[in-house]
């Protein structure tokens, strides 16, 4: 197989991949070609993030209608193939390697003469593992000669998977600092919004693992702190909305909570220019795409350990604060020291801009011209 197009095999595209398809297909020229490969024509139920399309690559989808409850396995493994044979594609990289469909088409794929890798941004620390649950896991990754990876932790699994070391590249998110920044409303912190007229933001859906509740009652803490607390704007959906109301309400939370609801990425870039921080406590979150938008909007960080954005976005007492899921008293420390130094937060939201540098759009496009032949 000689050919060097190159084809992404997704479940449904969003943002993060127009931004890297067309980024990718302006780098490698006219006579090269970049394919997304789109699973499903909706959303997961779990990720109500909209439809996306873009220009700059070829865009296909495997099911025209709705088959998410039954797609089969020999069906969606050919129909791969085949795009990826009508498109002379070479390299294939691909997502959700436990679907019995996406096993069986990167062996064909590989057994074609492909080039195949695997993409993810999954960590051993995610949640408890068991050894054979794990040790299965690597016979799926068998077909993978590659990898690209969403962090620092999610790389160094991929080695313990089995995929090889030296073909492993992280920036499997990343985004268009430029896109972000022309969307939003006012130029990136320090500039823009007073430091006074700033709010705490939280980009999450409303689910356990996002750990909301933690964070509302370490809110509560430090606004028993300040004569005239910033409000906390949540943005995100979810089962948990009645509930975590409820809680602001019982917490005396009503009037400096504020729930957005659902939000697009211009309303989100939008939010972000307009907040002080972004506080994301999540106790199992694989990565944290928000972190970058926010960083793109110059916003300091207050992050748990557990996301993976953490790993390189993040550096504390630099741009931002790493705390412990369960550590509510922490949180709120933080968000007072952010609330009251102003030279502290403007010293930090330039080193944010600074890191946001680190997951734009390019280093995706470097990292898989690094890896294709």
């Amino acid at each position: 197989m000689t050919s060097t197009n190159i084809a992404f095999v997704i479940d449904h595209f969003r943002q993060v991949q127009t931004d890297q398809y067309a980024a990718l297909g302006a780098s490698i020229g006219s006579d090269r070609k970049v394919i997304g490969i789109e699973i499903f024509s909706t959303t997961h139920p779990d990720y109500p993030f909209g439809s996306w399309t873009g220009d700059g690559f070829v865009h296909e989808r495997v099911f025209e209608h709705d088959a998410r409850s039954n797609p089969g396995l020999w069906g969606p493994a050919l129909r791969i193939l085949c795009l990826c044979r009508k498109y002379r594609v070479g390299s294939v990289f691909l997502c959700h390697y436990e679907r019995p469909y996406i096993f069986l088409a990167a062996c064909l794929l590989r057994l074609s003469g492909r080039s195949v890798y695997v993409m993810g941004d999954s960590k051993f620390d995610d949640y408890p593992r068991f050894f054979w649950r794990e040790f299965g896991k690597r016979l799926l990754y068998w077909p993978y000669q590659g990898g690209l990876a969403a962090s620092l932790r999610c790389a160094e699994y991929l080695r313990f998977l089995g995929v090889p070391s030296d073909r492993i590249k992280q920036n499997y998110y990343a985004l268009s600092l430029d896109r972000i920044r022309k969307t939003a409303d006012h130029p990136p912190a320090p500039d823009g919004i007073p430091f006074a007229d700033r709010d705490f933001v939280c980009v999450a859906r409303l689910i356990e693992k996002k750990n909301l509740s933690t964070l509302l009652g370490a809110y509560a803490l430090y606004a028993a702190t300040s004569n005239a607390p910033r409000k906390l704007v949540l943005c995100g959906s979810g089962p948990l909305d009645v509930e975590l109301k409820a809680k602001a309400a019982e917490l005396a939370l009503t009037d400096k909570v504020v729930f957005r609801g659902n939000l697009g990425p211009v309303e989100v870039a939008a939010a972000l220019a307009r907040g002080l921080c972004l506080i994301l406590p999540s106790f199992e979150e694989q990565y944290g795409i928000v972190v970058i938008e926010a960083q793109a909007m110059g916003l300091p960080i207050i992050i748990s350990t557990n996301p993976g954005a953490r790993d390189r976005q993040v550096r504390s007492g630099v741009n931002g604060f790493v705390v412990e899921p369960d550590n509510a008293a922490g949180m709120a420390h933080f968000m007072s020291v952010l609330n009251g130094d102003e030279g502290l937060w403007r010293s930090m939201a330039t080193e944010s801009q600074a890191f946001a540098k680190r997951s734009d759009v390019d280093q995706f496009v470097e990292s898989v011209l690094e890896l294709t032949p």
